[in-house]
């Protein structure tokens, strides 16, 4: 799934090629893709809207147009990709955004999981999909007290909170195995046990390990790619998909396990 670094790697590709185009028409090929507002409202409103900037909360891209801003999730394989008029379409491209410029947007999503909303603007700041949405890791209030607050009475596996988007945006898998590795956390740890020096480790290496993957174009896994870029941050992964190779650490053997279903990696001697 992409995380926070590579929808922001999407997000920065789409904006130097889609500001200021305008949507001159639509086809859905997977109507399921618009979960709100019904399909036939969503291309009525659309059609005819400039595309003054893209943006991006949490895992969310933002397109900020005329009237309303268009939100869209990626969840676990969605994608853009930008087409000439006349290409051939091929069955995993659910939305196509024909565009001013001759070109064509489209949405491919192998899973058909990705979701998108066409909101009033004036409804931005209240509407639920953001409003549920934790910090940024870079916010000036993401502190130890406010970890503290959030994480104290949750006796689950440090693993599984830091994946939660109510609490930091962004972190996915991946990082959070990076995160907790730089930050000498056991996965398994209960969130409730973590000392303040642990949970500021935490909030540095969220904004250090993001930081880093963003300047690589994110980390390519499988099928993330943003247009032409491919992400490079996987050549700077210390534990996750390093399941029975040594630590560069302390040269112990890196371990795989299941923390809340998900797979997760460590090592037993930096992370006791």
């Amino acid at each position: 799934m992409p995380e926070l670094p590579e929808v922001e790697t999407v997000k920065r590709v789409l904006k130097n090629k889609l500001s200021g185009l305008v949507i001159k028409n639509i086809k859905l090929n997977y109507a399921k893709t618009i979960e709100y507002p019904l399909s036939e409202i969503f291309i009525k409103n659309i059609i005819n809207q400039k595309i003054n900037d893209v943006k991006r909360r949490g895992k969310w891209l933002i397109f900020d147009l005329d009237d309303y801003y268009l939100l869209s999730h990626l969840r676990m394989e969605g994608k853009y990709n930008f087409k000439s008029n006349g290409d051939l379409e091929n069955k995993h491209e659910h939305v196509i955004f024909y565009l001013s410029d001759n070109t064509e947007l489209r949405y491919q999503d192998t899973r058909k999981f990705g979701r998108m909303h066409l909101i009033n603007k004036a409804d931005l700041d209240t509407y639920s999909k953001l409003l549920e949405l934790g910090y940024e890791p870079w916010d000036d209030q993401l502190t130890v007290k406010y970890l503290k607050d959030k994480y104290k009475n949750k006796k689950l596996a440090v693993k599984s909170v830091v994946l939660d988007q109510s609490i930091i945006v962004g972190i996915g898998n991946i990082y959070a195995d990076e995160i907790l590795f730089l930050s000498h956390i056991n996965p398994l740890k209960s969130a409730n046990l973590l000392t303040d020096k642990e949970l500021t480790s935490i909030i540095v290496n969220t904004k250090d390990v993001l930081t880093k993957a963003i300047a690589l174009g994110g980390t390519t896994i499988r099928t993330f790619s943003a247009g032409d870029n491919h992400g490079n941050f996987q050549d700077q992964l210390l534990v996750h998909g390093k399941e029975k190779q040594a630590c560069l650490v302390c040269g112990d053997i890196i371990k795989k396990i299941k923390v809340g279903g998900r797979g997760t990696y460590y090592c037993p001697t930096c992370q006791k």
